[in-house]
């Protein structure tokens, strides 16, 4: 069974690295007309340069799973705003598919938890269809949208799971069918439990991507024993193998909150799990010291009797 790592959106290793930098909306109207997309552009650029120098950051560490920031193009679905960002960064971001493609990188982006289909609250609807185009377009510009994942949450409840669940089944229905089938749902850790997510999985033919300390925080009653082959057996149709998101908590008071690291005891009964099954998946890593948490936990796992690290980012068990 081979494990692969990943880690979310900025390499804390390298200098003045983050991909999310950005202009406010109030900032972007203080400046003259002829100077507004220019301002976007080079914000978006800057980005788009970080993004690259992770991957190559990842290339040389032998990392092969990465989270992309969703702020790589600034005020992108604002209504005033909005700017064919596709055509004025079309070279920079075929750079970074020509990398994802060469070196056979899988990559993902997660949009906010405003990314929702289960209001009752048309605006909200819309607003989250036009942020899943958005991301689709990015990984679209890469020419990677055969191979990439966007991963949202199911969404609130309302005071009734019931009524919310028939509004995403509504809903959804206006999302474009080939940007659905590049969709993944994920457990939280108040809401919707694994079992209740999975529900909807089977129900629209969309991946699960199993988070481990949401689980936790929100099991629900039936085992994870029971849940996880089913949980695999989602993917079996998406192209790409089964991806986890693993983190721990920062204390038992802040259970829900995300530690610096990964703590290998707080994870142990899910490889334990996992390893029984023996099939191939992968973990992205979401912790606050993002590609040093993977680094450090990459190390502890190969200590595992059994388990051999094959490259800076993978082990074999």
């Amino acid at each position: 069974m081979r494990i692969r790592f990943g880690y979310v959106s900025t390499a804390l290793s390298l200098y003045d690295s983050s991909p999310s930098k950005t202009i406010t909306f109030t900032n972007w109207k203080k400046l003259k007309k002829g100077e507004r997309k220019t301002r976007l552009i080079e914000v978006a650029k800057q980005n788009i340069r970080n993004t690259k120098r992770a991957l190559l950051y990842n290339i040389s560490h032998e990392i092969e799973l990465y989270r992309m920031s969703s702020s790589i193009v600034p005020l992108a679905t604002h209504p005033e705003v909005k700017w064919n960002y596709m055509k004025d960064l079309k070279e920079d971001f075929e750079e970074l598919g020509e990398l994802v493609k060469q070196y056979h990188l899988r990559v993902s982006l997660h949009p906010n938890q405003f990314t929702l289909f289960t209001s009752d609250r048309e605006q909200v609807t819309l607003n989250a269809v036009e942020d899943m185009k958005y991301h689709y377009n990015m990984f679209k510009a890469m020419g990677v949208e055969d191979r990439c994942l966007i991963n949202i949450h199911v969404g609130g409840a309302y005071g009734n799971k019931e009524e919310a669940l028939k509004r995403f089944d509504e809903n959804i229905k206006l999302l474009p069918r080939h940007i659905k089938k590049r969709m993944t749902l994920e457990n939280d850790d108040k809401t919707y439990t694994t079992a209740e997510t999975l529900h909807v999985c089977q129900k629209h033919e969309v991946p699960l991507l199993f988070d481990y300390h949401h689980h936790m925080a929100n099991e629900g009653e039936e085992s994870l024993e029971d849940l996880l082959p089913k949980v695999y057996d989602t993917w079996k149709d998406f192209g790409l193998i089964p991806k986890v998101h693993i983190s721990s908590p920062k204390s038992e008071k802040q259970f829900r909150h995300h530690a610096d690291n990964v703590s290998l005891e707080f994870i142990m009964p899910f490889l334990t799990l996992a390893k029984s099954m023996g099939e191939d998946f992968d973990i992205m890593i979401e912790a606050k010291e993002k590609d040093r948490a993977l680094l450090a936990l990459v190390e502890d796992v190969s200590k595992i009797r059994g388990v051999k690290r094959i490259s800076g980012g993978a082990v074999e068990w």
